[in-house]
């Protein structure tokens, strides 16, 4: 992997999007549900959707781009979690009031500035996780910032807004949603692009996702929040990468993006040495194809498709150029071939032989495009419509890679951790007002009142090496559902951090695989047994025991202790205990005879203190 100064040699550039769900009684702008609890599928509901023009009079490359796929979508509506609102049968509802205030909270924590109003604005999304064609969004912070590996990183905009509706199923022409996720209230938070090292970006998003865990206010679980990166470098394109779950692998995709766009820069500098072009006039090559012995092509024409190619000229030896490990300039031009529905792409730099092509099928294939020894082709097979759609986007990315890097926004596959492709990335033309709610003003009483609220992480952290002291519990800790907890457990015990890191961390996780339903363990039955820990009532041994036994409250703990005789050996009580087991053997053979009979009853380190 680069380091820094590498880094800051290709003039990289990296900001993040982090999307974290709001743990909201009601979504934000109806009364259903936002908890999304189990629901009851009680309609489904079939539309089309088309890109419309934005507020500056354009429509935006991206909304096209998905409008071109014709695709139909299909949503399940709930008896919980869905009403009108979702459906777009019916005008939204006044602004969640909760979620507002856990928005300025978060606004506060990050000692961002609020607007004077809240003006609504529609965001045009038309791959359909949107009933309504776009998403409302709000500016609720700008100006903030956050503080990780000892820099302070820029928050330019803070964002509260409905979340999208979940995917169920997706092919080339029809999806599939649920309802029940649209219009919970979700947080966009922006960082400016000053990271400056894929392993910065990855604290970053770190740093941000502590910073909402602490307020306690958010959701928790797989998809409640998710990384966007925006990476590039001097000479390539700002390309937006979706939909992080898992932070450990964001510094290996980004780096892989890095590398990425610097192949698509040699590739680029390559053609245009070789002056080439791409000649988008296709042709409809089927007669070739006639008696062929290539199945995938020989199928398709059984089928009444039929085979298009097109000329890429200059282009031989560069479709099969590596761009990352198992992806080469040809699988990015399929990339684009794809989305009209075909399989992909064919081209010349691949083992044509090895898909049952004869010589003389390539040989007449060439000759009918009229390609010279310097150039290469592209072929599709399919339907004709798709066909026509598949080699036209195929000859478009063709000719980016002529300029270089595209801007794109990109997925990630999970298995290799290199990015590909989802859509043209958008820009400003799909923000317009929301004319259906009304501005709000922001108060003083409400900013102050978020203040009152904010959260620091780094304080936290803090804490917690003071009242840890073990590095490894510390962040695990820090990481853990159990932060709450153990932050209240300290204070207002006193008892060791450490004991109740590890009691939380590591023995309720025992306790739970033992089939011990810690679930049922109540918080003042929690506080209750490490009250009496930390004021030496009972022996560290004792911690389990009691938990062993579900206690529900602070009562339930004291009538543990005393039925299971659980009280602490300390003082003139530990002195009989070891004189009762009497002064022959060695001083550990005493101690392992005294701890068989007292093991709950007595603190390790006193007792070795006292056999000295």
């Amino acid at each position: 992997m680069l380091d820094k100064g590498d880094y800051r040699k290709l003039g990289f550039k990296c900001g993040l999007e982090v999307h974290q769900r709001l743990a909201t009684q009601t979504k934000l702008f109806c009364g259903c549900d936002a908890q999304l609890p189990n629901d009851v599928s009680v309609a489904e509901v079939e539309r089309r959707q088309r890109a419309v023009a934005g507020e500056l009079g354009s429509i935006d490359q991206s909304a096209a781009f998905e409008t071109s796929k014709d695709r139909k979508f299909v949503y399940n509506a709930f008896a919980k979690t869905t009403c009108l609102v979702e459906l777009d049968e019916e005008p939204p509802h006044a602004l969640n009031r909760e979620a507002l205030d856990i928005a300025m909270q978060i606004v506060a924590s990050l000692r961002a500035r609020a607007p004077d109003e809240l003006e609504v604005m529609r965001k045009e999304v038309v791959d359909g996780s949107d009933t309504s064609g776009f998403q409302r969004t709000m500016l609720v912070g700008y100006d903030g910032s956050i503080e990780t590996a000892g820099r302070r990183i820029g928050i330019p905009t803070v964002f509260l807004e409905e979340e999208s509706a979940g995917i169920e199923y997706n092919d080339s022409g029809v999806a599939v949603y649920n309802l029940d996720r649209l219009g919970v209230p979700l947080m966009e938070i922006d960082t400016n692009p000053d990271l400056e090292t894929p392993e910065e970006a990855k604290a970053a998003a770190a740093a941000l996702g502590l910073m909402l865990r602490l307020t306690g206010r958010v959701q928790r679980g797989i998809g409640s929040i998710r990384q966007d990166v925006n990476v590039s470098i001097r000479e390539g394109a700002r390309v937006e990468i979706k939909g992080f779950q898992d932070l450990d692998t964001m510094d290996t995709v980004i780096a892989n993006e890095v590398e990425r766009q610097l192949r698509l820069v040699e590739i680029r500098n390559e053609l245009a040495k070789r002056k080439a072009k791409v000649h988008a006039a296709h042709a409809d090559v089927t007669s070739v194809f006639g008696e062929t012995k290539a199945r995938i092509v020989a199928k398709s024409i059984m089928g009444d498709g039929i085979v298009m190619a097109a000329r890429l000229e200059g282009f031989v030896g560069v479709l099969g150029r590596e761009v990352n490990a198992g992806r080469r300039l040809g699988s990015e031009i399929s990339d684009y071939a794809k989305f009209a529905g075909l399989g992909g792409i064919i081209h010349s730099d691949e083992d044509l032989p090895g898909y049952g092509f004869s010589e003389r099928e390539i040989g007449t294939l060439r000759n009918l495009l009229g390609l010279g020894p310097s150039d290469a082709f592209i072929m599709v097979t399919g339907e004709r419509g798709a066909c026509a759609r598949a080699i036209d986007a195929a000859c478009a990315r063709a000719a980016q890679a002529l300029e270089g890097v595209p801007k794109e926004t990109r997925g990630v596959d999970q298995k290799t951790l290199v990015t590909t492709f989802l859509r043209p990335l958008p820009g400003g033309e799909r923000m317009y007002p929301e004319t259906d709610v009304r501005p709000m003003a922001i108060d003083a009483g409400m900013l102050e009142l978020a203040k009152s609220k904010a959260v620091d992480a780094e304080s936290v952290s803090r804490r917690l090496r003071k009242a840890i002291g073990n590095r490894q519990l510390e962040e695990q800790m820090l990481w853990s559902q159990h932060l709450g907890r153990f932050l209240e457990i300290v204070e207002k015990t006193g008892a060791d951090g450490s004991v109740v890191a590890a009691t939380l961390l590591e023995k309720v996780t025992q306790l739970r695989r033992s089939g011990v339903n810690v679930g049922a363990i109540g918080d003042d039955a929690m506080l209750k047994v490490f009250a009496e820990y930390g004021k030496s009532s009972i022996a560290k041994a004792a911690i389990e025991e009691i938990l062993k036994r579900e206690p529900k409250n602070g009562a339930d703990v004291e009538r543990i202790i005393k039925s299971e005789r659980l009280e602490r050996l300390k003082g003139r009580e530990l002195e009989l205990a070891i004189k009762e087991a009497g002064d022959g053997g060695e001083r550990e053979d005493r101690l392992r005879r005294i701890m068989s009979k007292h093991r709950l009853n007595i603190d390790g380190d006193e007792l070795r203190a006292m056999l000295k």
